[in-house]
């Protein structure tokens, strides 16, 4: 079978763009499916073939990464489509046959209050120094929210920004900030590499697209402590999981200094899920927030001889603090989701029922 009778990704972007979706599944044996809304929906289009996805390959995958893609069967990188928008890719191999997933790369960013997040995470996104976490799942929007931190930096500071990504999924634009974005084998080796590199940048603002290894760790952690502002993103559930990621990176000989310097760095975590809309209108985040207080840190520092986190963040309203439950008995009493969503959601289910039962909420 030839090149021309072969199905072409082009067309599949612009479905995906016209759908307002995030993400193109293109799958051997399979409909191409776009992720709208956090649902994969099937396109009207033909179940794809090894010519088809094979032709996508070639389409796509920039010259430079062929052979490593041949060697590896694995690679990540952008693609530009001109007329319609900048993508994500991640090409594979899948019992013999290649499948990629596309992700839509936005082009400026919404606002905080646009994306329903508290305003603490506003105040977080413009302290002077040390470092912010946001973190959850996979599909949980942190890139969605670091990506408006950052246009919120570069809106109203007069700073340097540097962010480091793999690969690029927002494109900023210089504001009142000067904002310099480097892609993680196209414009630099690796994170620890450019972080290091940052350094001599004279940047006011590091965004690291996600602490990976140990050694990306070690370096946001000495930048946050050495007068500058540090963004990232960790894949943890909640706060409390955070701390004992980004301490578990360590070796055990190494883990009570790295408690100390966190302590000291960190100025909060913001971790998020998202949760569907009760008019059915996408979804919004349900998100648990810690800042760093005096309390907190003692916790950090020494876990077994203060209290659980969890409860810090449970008693700290007057710091804006938050847990995923109190901010989902709020979503559910506003009406913005339901209860079963909120049931999914929930750290603690049974303790939300009561919760929302006792306030009149639910009867």
């Amino acid at each position: 079978m030839n090149a021309a009778a072969s199905q072409s990704v082009v067309p599949l972007l612009h479905a995906l763009v016209s759908s307002g979706g995030s993400d193109l599944h293109c799958k051997v044996g399979s409909v191409p499916r776009v992720r709208v809304d956090g649902r994969l929906r099937r396109l009207q289009a033909p179940e794809l073939r090894p010519v088809d996805t094979e032709r996508m390959l070639e389409e796509v995958v920039p010259n430079e990464l062929i052979e490593a893609f041949r060697r590896s069967r694995e690679a990540d990188f952008a693609y530009s489509l001109p007329g319609v928008g900048r993508f994500r890719v991640n090409a594979f191999q899948a019992r013999g046959s290649f499948g990629l997933v596309f992700r839509l790369v936005s082009v400026g960013a919404r606002s905080l209050a646009e994306l329903g997040l508290p305003e603490v995470v506003s105040e977080l996104a413009l302290e002077p120094r040390g470092l912010v976490l946001v973190t959850g799942p996979t599909g949980s929007g942190k890139t969605t929210t670091m990506a408006s931190m950052v246009d919120l930096v570069n809106t109203v500071r007069e700073v340097n920004i540097v962010t480091i990504e793999d690969p690029i999924e927002v494109l900023h634009s210089d504001k009142k900030a000067i904002i310099s974005q480097r892609e993680v084998r196209q414009d630099t080796a690796d994170f620890g590499v450019a972080l290091r590199a940052a350094m001599r940048q004279d940047p006011d603002v590091i965004m690291v697209g996600e602490m990976r290894d140990l050694e990306t760790v070690r370096a946001a952690l000495s930048a946050a402590e050495t007068g500058h502002l540090v963004l990232s993103t960790l894949h943890t559930i909640d706060a409390a999981e955070t701390v004992n990621r980004v301490v578990d990176f360590f070796p055990p000989h190494e883990q009570k200094q790295i408690r100390i310097q966190l302590a000291q760095a960190l100025r909060g975590i913001v971790s998020q899920r998202l949760v569907r809309r009760a008019d059915g209108a996408g979804r919004c985040p349900a998100v648990e927030v810690l800042v760093n207080t005096g309390r907190t840190a003692e916790a950090i520092l020494d876990p077994m001889d203060a209290p659980p986190l969890i409860d810090l963040i449970k008693d700290g309203s007057f710091y804006k603090m938050q847990t995923f439950d109190q901010h989902l008995f709020t979503l559910v009493r506003d009406g913005t989701i339901t209860y079963e969503e909120a049931m999914t959601a929930s750290s603690n289910p049974h303790d939300l029922t009561v919760e929302l039962r006792s306030a009149g909420v639910l009867v």
